[in-house]
């Protein structure tokens, strides 16, 4: 029975939600989907290839088997302090390179002489493949954890750099002008005004510096094994060693997965960042 004073508004109002859920609930399965696709098709010329003989079980072992040792492994105490381990290093490398690249960037940016000397020395910094530094970070720090932290930062930090350096380059002259026309100076212009309108540029630069920090820890860890620390990198050249192929392949999915992980977050805030500001497809 409806009340005196009661809208329609009030009765009909669970009917739009009710579309909104669904309508999340069909962009969460369009964003699922594709990727299980990917994974489905990856196994099955997996296991066409496991079928074929191309090489033999040992070699080349079947998806089902590896999946079973990662299941076996997520059991394991071992495996989660190596995955902790690693992403310690992960986690604090990729800080200092953070703080390391996003001074670089602002002082570049802001400085055409600094722009001008070592502009192009940030870039071919960039370019360098990481495990070309590990001798010479070796050599400097021995077999320790100092030499992994370099070579993360050496690997990040120019990425994050350039992208910060883009997202300032793009800032529009008229929005810096203003900002000076109303007495903004010095670190006040760079916190309230600089950095959030190069927030795209720069979370797109942290997202690329994420994967060279992450490429640059795994090829650290298969280089410079701490007995006393166990880490993914180090499973993997155990695996080797001992030639447990399902366990070796098992340990690289995880490191696939965290990657692919982290990257994935860093996308899903660029592209809030984009449809925020008007400037990308919207995404539901």
């Amino acid at each position: 029975m409806i009340k005196p004073g009661a809208t329609p508004t009030s009765l009909d109002s669970p009917a739009p939600l009710d579309r909104q859920s669904t309508t999340k609930r069909r962009a969460g399965a369009r964003r699922f989907i594709p990727p299980a696709m990917a994974v489905a098709l990856v196994f099955v010329i997996w296991q066409g290839v496991y079928l074929s003989g191309w090489r033999p079980p040992y070699v080349l072992p079947a998806p089902l088997e590896v999946v079973e040792r990662l299941i076996e492994m997520l059991g394991q105490e071992k495996f989660w302090l190596s995955l902790s381990i690693t992403m310690g290093r992960a986690g604090i490398g990729f800080a200092v390179a953070v703080a390391v690249g996003t001074a670089v960037g602002l002082s570049v940016a802001h400085s055409r002489l600094l722009r001008s000397a070592i502009g192009s020395l940030i870039t071919g910094m960039q370019t360098m493949p990481s495990i070309a530094w590990f001798p010479f970070a070796i050599l400097i720090f021995g077999l320790g954890e100092q030499a992994i932290l370099f070579v993360i930062v050496l690997g990040a930090a120019p990425s994050i750099a350039n992208g910060l350096i883009s997202g300032i380059d793009e800032i529009p002259r008229n929005l810096l002008r203003n900002a000076k026309s109303m007495a903004a100076r010095g670190a006040s212009l760079y916190w309230h005004i600089v950095l959030p309108a190069a927030l795209p540029g720069y979370v797109a630069g942290l997202k690329q510096g994420w994967s060279f920090a992450w490429r640059s820890l795994m090829a650290g860890e298969l280089l410079v094994i701490i007995a006393s620390r166990p880490s993914l990198g180090a499973s993997l050249q155990y695996s080797r060693e001992f030639s447990d192929t399902p366990g070796l392949m098992a340990i690289m999915l995880v490191i696939l997965i965290v990657g692919m992980a982290v990257d994935q977050v860093f996308t899903r805030i660029t592209a809030g960042l984009l449809h925020r500001r008007g400037l990308g497809a919207a995404r539901s």
